[in-house]
């Protein structure tokens, strides 16, 4: 092991400056032409096909398979960016093995499903790398859209609207757009500056104007849109992050992993980040696997993700906890934080509640565990923050502190929809947010021309 692994406390530099290109490299390397042409071939091209149900955004997988067999992956793209036109990153991203590789016939029948994730990068890749634009804007029809976000939800949204000729404006309140897949994913799973070459892809239709450093309730108020605007599509995401609930978790390195993704997403130089030399990932999600597994990958000597619940609970797929432990992530199971250990004001070790289910409840059971420390991530959730529409003439209707929906997106403000992150009832899928963007927005094009 190298000997600046060894180094004490959150600092960078733990590995040779060649290996971090080596470690945060491509985790599914995309297929070649023949590579592709082969596995397509192992598609049965199902009639009323499971995984295409299984797909949140109702790509016709059967369809865009059997034009990749056929040497069409241009006609292959055009399918996919017919539903999804974030599928690009969704291919990198979407959790397939628990969606539509599950379902998958051959995964039923063998054990080894058709790679429908690397099918489908490889199609809207090539259509990408040509710049292949398949949706021509037509007459401007004099609507214009505010959309709060550029997220995921917020450019499929704003996409589709400009696709019906309508003019969108798109706030977003930090420097770069792309929202999660720009400041939220490992870096290992979108790289090349891909996130940003898609909003470059998705806004090349025209008629998208992004305004950047705009945030909702600090530079502008809801109510300014509904009285500028024709219609809004609210798709800021969540802002806040769950507290640990345990004493001294304000120490000096206890850390929001979200926000360590971020910084490592932005970051120019790998080896200037710094981690600490023991690591502790509180949370059971993937944020939890992303922030867990690239702080090995910097040079965490130790890294453990302790989880209050059982395996079977992990928000986590069973692919990323693989991931995690093939990468030498230690996973453990039915912890809660308690205390958060400081020596001089910095973390040095985290104390945690063993747990127990007593019925349908979770409990802790009095017994404790002491790990050494010197950096902990805090990866339990993110919470929308609805302090942003304050201050606004208009009243919006929550439901559990998000924006609460109809099926067509609608909020309960006659000219306002929403989708993504912040609204109730999502399930916290890059996927899922577009569809929510791209529906919203079929229903606000109709609400505008109708009549």
């Amino acid at each position: 092991m190298p000997e600046g692994q060894f180094k004490e406390g959150i600092v960078g530099g733990r590995l040779p400056a060649e290996q971090y290109a080596d470690n945060f490299s491509d985790l599914h390397p995309p297929l070649d032409h023949h590579e592709a042409l082969v596995e397509s071939d192992r598609c049965y091209f199902c009639y009323d096909a499971p995984c295409m149900n299984a797909c949140p955004t109702s790509i016709d997988i059967p369809l865009f398979i059997r034009q990749i067999s056929t040497g069409n992956p241009i006609g292959s793209a055009k399918t996919i960016f017919d539903q999804n036109i974030l599928g690009g990153m969704c291919a990198r991203v979407c959790p397939t093995e628990t969606l539509c590789e599950e379902v998958c016939v051959r995964e039923v029948a063998e054990g080894k499903p058709v790679q429908i994730g690397r099918l489908q990068r490889y199609a809207t890749d090539v259509a990408m790398a040509e710049n292949k634009q398949f949706y021509a804007r037509p007459e401007p029809t004099g609507k214009t859209i505010a959309v709060v976000g550029a997220g995921p939800a917020g450019l499929a949204a704003a996409h589709r609207l400009a696709r019906h000729g309508h003019d969108v404006t798109i706030l977003e309140a930090r420097p770069k757009a792309g929202g999660l897949n720009e400041y939220g994913i490992a870096a290992y799973k979108s790289v090349d500056n891909f996130a940003q070459a898609e909003v470059d892809y998705v806004t090349a239709i025209g008629g998208i104007d992004i305004q950047n450093g705009k945030a909702l309730g600090r530079d502008y108020q809801l109510s300014d849109l509904i009285r500028n605007y024709d219609a809004v599509f609210l798709g800021m995401g969540l802002g806040g992050v769950n507290a640990l609930r345990a004493d001294g978790e304000d120490a000096a390195g206890v850390t929001n992993a979200v926000e360590f993704i971020a910084e490592l997403r932005q970051a120019s130089d790998l080896a200037s980040l710094p981690v600490g030399r023991r690591v502790v990932v509180i949370g059971g999600g993937m944020t939890a696997i992303d922030a867990a597994v690239q702080s090995k990958l910097l040079g965490a000597e130790e890294v453990t993700i302790c989880y209050r619940r059982g395996q079977e609970h992990m928000n986590a797929s069973e692919f990323e906890q693989d991931l995690a432990a093939a990468n030498g992530v230690t996973i453990r199971h039915w912890l809660q934080p308690k205390r958060v250990i400081t020596d001089a004001g910095q973390v040095s070790g985290i104390e945690l509640e063993y747990t127990a289910l007593k019925g349908d409840k979770l409990a802790g059971t009095g017994e404790t565990l002491t790990l050494v420390a010197d950096q902990v991530f805090k990866a339990i959730g993110q919470s929308f923050v609805p302090a942003a529409l304050n201050g606004s003439e208009a009243s919006i209707e929550l439901e559990a502190r998000r924006i609460k929906v109809d099926g067509e997106g609608r909020t309960s403000l006659a000219k306002v929809w929403a989708g993504g992150d912040c609204i109730f009832g999502r399930d916290d899928l890059t996927v899922s947010a577009v569809a929510q963007g791209r529906d919203a927005a079929e229903s606000m094009h109709r609400s505008l021309t109708q009549g």
